[in-house]
């Protein structure tokens, strides 16, 4: 359960990074990926036992079944942050308000265009007419609820000084976080690095907000500009899980969870509330409701994830799992992995599966048994447990 109430003071988060999960929202926006109204709220009941600190619930106002899953979701999921997303509108801010109300604990968003390419052909508007529609839309929420998120879209493409500019005066509207999206996965990791840095620097009253980062994936670059952002001084990631999202997708929650788990040593021992065992669980649940399968390779949640075939890997597992594994498989709730049996094993993993089978070979045995094994292997991706019977049994 989150311990961040969106309230809380901006320097008691220094030591940990809040986690906002947008699975229900821009994950969904994913083409082929929408959920009924049931859908959303066994995901959104995942993502609170799972400990993510703000759930983004959805855009309602972008339809009647979108409405009435954040407003359920805002009723019945207890512990984190529910947050709807609003552009510069007054109708979406009321749909938010209207959704969210009976939420204990409610975030409006509100996001708006601010690159040079989005005022032009998105709004044809001028940087004056952004600009004030921006301030305008924060205040309007505030009156709604204290807790706000801005964020400049396109922040990554947009003019330093009118992004610094804009920045500084949603925090004076009563904006509690900022948003510096990548919507269009445009930066390479040392730009956006840069630019939060910038941000901190040349935002006098940055202090009074958390900055939070939204990467997408369009150069595969989601992840790793996250965590440079926070490395930068971010405290807030904006992902999903397995990475879905529009086009490319967003960065992934539990690559960014581990990376940060995993390199304490560099990130200066930042925590999470996630509870690390629910990953796996929950990326299954997503992949099964979405339709959307996950790819054998993906790093944390792939079915290949903690499984070895290669006979030199398997040899230095058997001895030691940490020589070519960093993560272990059970603490992200994943039990699949170990010895995978195939062409490029070697004899010490044969023996080993061997041996947990109930055989016991002798040298010369074995030697013939790897024989067998190697003429089968070349024929097949896997061997089962039922193959090696037959084998051993032949032998014997």
């Amino acid at each position: 359960m989150s311990t961040y109430d969106g309230r809380s003071k901006i320097e008691d988060m220094n030591d940990r990074v809040i986690i906002f999960d947008t699975t229900l929202r821009d994950g969904e926006q994913a083409p082929g990926a929408s959920l009924t109204r049931t859908e959303k709220l066994e995901v959104a009941l995942a993502l609170r036992d799972l400990g993510v600190d703000v759930i983004e619930a959805g855009f309602p106002v972008a339809s009647k079944g979108d409405f009435e899953a954040v407003k359920i979701i805002a009723k019945s999921v207890k512990g984190p942050i529910i947050c709807g997303l609003a552009r510069a509108i007054k109708e979406d801010m009321d749909a938010v308000y209207d959704a969210l109300k009976k939420s204990e604990n409610a975030r409006m968003h509100v996001f708006l265009g601010t690159s040079n390419i989005h005022m032009e052909y998105k709004f044809q508007k001028t940087k004056e007419e952004i600009f004030d529609l921006a301030i305008r839309s924060v205040k309007y929420a505030k009156k709604y609820f204290s807790d706000i998120e801005f964020s400049p879209e396109d922040a990554s493409r947009t003019e330093r000084e009118f992004l610094f500019k804009i920045i500084k005066s949603a925090i004076d509207a009563g904006a509690t976080t900022i948003n510096i999206p990548d919507t269009v996965g445009y930066s390479a990791p040392w730009e956006y690095a840069d630019l939060i840095k910038l941000i901190k620097e040349k935002v006098p009253n940055i202090d009074k907000a958390v900055i939070s980062a939204h990467c997408h994936d369009d150069l595969g670059l989601a992840t790793a500009n996250s965590l440079v952002a926070v490395k930068s001084g971010a405290r807030q990631v904006e992902c999903t899980i397995n990475g879905i999202g529009e086009r490319a997708g967003n960065a992934s929650l539990e690559e960014v969870v581990m990376a940060l788990d995993t390199r304490k040593d560099i990130f200066n021992n930042l925590k999470t509330n996630i509870n690390k065992s629910q990953i796996y669980k929950t990326s299954q649940l997503v992949s099964k409701l979405t339709g959307f399968s996950i790819a054998p390779n993906k790093a944390i949640v792939g079915a290949n994830a903690f499984r070895h075939e290669a006979g030199v890997h398997q040899d230095a597992i058997l001895r030691k799992r940490e020589t070519y594994e960093i993560i272990r498989g059970e603490d992200v709730g994943f039990t699949q992995g170990g010895l995978i049996l195939g062409k490029h094993s070697g004899r010490h993993a044969l023996d080993f599966k061997l041996r947990q089978m109930g055989y016991q070979f002798s040298p010369e045995e074995l030697g013939k048994v790897f024989l067998e094994f190697k003429k089968l292997a070349d024929t097949k991706k896997e061997i089962s447990k039922s193959d090696l019977a037959v084998i051993a049994k032949s032998i014997k």
